[in-house]
């Protein structure tokens, strides 16, 4: 087993930690916990982080619990934000738990036979019932208002020039996230909180809570919030967020999100983002800066994490989209290939419907190129295109008298043509 804490500094996953945490840690098997608010059906890659961590912590021998916010999610986070979250329907947070929790148990290993399976637990179950009144006499008389207001999650949003002030729905949290931590301490001994480190405020709320009315020890460890070399945010593109979910993001553009990082990010992340030792990650920086050209943590990065959120079936079809779209791949990549991955690779490029019955006599090269002039805007455009040798059909080239068929369709239905390496057309059969 690893010692998890040395295993979280040395991959630079380890912002802080409360007093004792370290030491307790690597004489105690425990359980701890991280939480997920549902504010969107899918998390992103920002969330990774607080996943690999628990994985981690299972790992080396304890066992992860991930909540799920389904009562916190109601509220908001104030944390980190200058405006207040828009409150979101108790069916919309119940779809976003069920994409949630489906993501959670490919990246942890929930395999009840093991003494450390991972466990996943939802707030709401133990916050519905509990009485305002109730609730303000057990658990918000043991923390002031001095306590709360002192966290950094409340004191930068009253502060911030564009905050327009805090609704009590939102200072609320704090105190709900502590008893979170309180009420797993009570009911399955959980020690251990651990979240990014904007969190601390809310987890050590929880710690106090514990100490003032159990009398007993938690513990709390923070990750630093990841930012990308040229300040962007990290998971962010200009098209929004690099999602889990396939149907927000697809494999394929997630896989490109990895193999675009910056050389320093990757050599950053490498360790982050894998559970590659450290052995291995020092021989793949060597390697990388003997051949930088080669992209080669990039593409380590890339492809394990892509194999891990998504399949090995998702990984191959997002390689082969860069062989094709990048202008290195073969006929038989097309093969390979279903409907499904044509349009998840192809998205976005020109299509036009051609009726099936044409494909029994044929059609010219010339002609399909001009299909409804959506390709090419006139059959002169094609000839000279087709003379300039600059024409494939699913990656082959073609001269002015080639003919398509039936020969030619891909998956049952698509017919690939390009012209140089960049520019895409497809024809679906109808």
């Amino acid at each position: 087993m690893t010692n998890f804490v040395d295993e979280l500094r040395w991959r630079g996953l380890l912002h802080d930690s409360s007093q004792g945490a370290e030491e307790y840690l690597s004489k105690n098997k425990t359980s701890g916990y991280i939480g997920f608010d549902p504010t969107a059906d899918s998390l992103h890659i920002g969330n990774l982080i607080q996943i690999f961590i628990l994985r981690h912590f299972q790992l080396a021998g304890h066992t992860p619990i991930a909540v799920v916010g389904g009562a916190t999610g109601m509220i908001g986070d104030p944390s980190g934000k200058d405006k207040e979250r828009s409150l979101l329907t108790a069916q919309t947070l119940q779809h976003n738990l069920e994409g949630i929790k489906s993501q959670l148990h490919k990246l942890l290993d929930f395999d009840s036979t093991i003494s450390n399976a991972a466990r996943l637990v939802n707030n709401y179950d133990w916050t519905k019932d509990y009485r305002l009144i109730d609730f303000s006499r057990n658990i918000g008389k043991h923390i002031t208002v001095n306590y709360m207001l002192s966290k950094d999650s409340v004191k930068n949003r009253i502060k911030s020039d564009q905050a327009v002030g805090m609704s009590f729905t939102e200072f609320t949290y704090q105190l709900l996230q502590g008893y979170d931590f309180l009420h797993l301490y009570r009911s399955i001994g959980c020690d251990l909180q651990m979240g990014g480190s904007d969190q601390w405020g809310n987890i050590t709320t929880g710690i106090e809570l514990i100490r003032r009315i159990e009398n007993g020890k938690a513990y709390a460890i923070t990750c630093p919030l990841i930012t990308r070399q040229d300040g962007t945010k990290f998971g962010k593109t200009v098209e929004g967020n690099i999602w889990l979910d396939k149907k927000r993001t697809s494999p394929y553009k997630f896989f490109q999100y990895w193999l675009n990082i910056s050389d320093q990010d990757a050599s950053n992340f490498i360790g982050k983002f894998t559970f590659l030792n450290r052995k291995e990650i020092e021989e793949l920086r060597l390697q990388h800066d003997r051949a930088p050209h080669q992209r080669i943590i990039q593409r380590k990065i890339a492809e394990s994490v892509t194999k891990m959120v998504h399949s090995e079936h998702d990984l191959k079809v997002a390689q082969t989209a860069s062989k094709i779209l990048f202008g290195t791949s073969t006929k038989q990549d097309l093969i390979e290939l279903s409907y499904e991955d044509f349009s998840e690779i192809f998205e976005g490029v020109p299509r036009a419907n051609i009726p099936k019955d044409l494909l029994s006599s044929g059609i010219s090269i010339v002609e399909a190129l001009n299909w409804n002039s959506v390709f090419m805007s006139s059959k002169g455009l094609a000839r000279r295109a087709l003379n300039e040798n600059s024409i494939s059909v699913n990656k082959t080239k073609v001269t002015a008298d080639h003919v398509i068929g039936f020969k030619d369709l891909l998956a049952g239905k698509i017919i690939l043509l390009q012209r140089g390496k960049k520019s895409y057309f497809i024809l679906e059969v109808d």
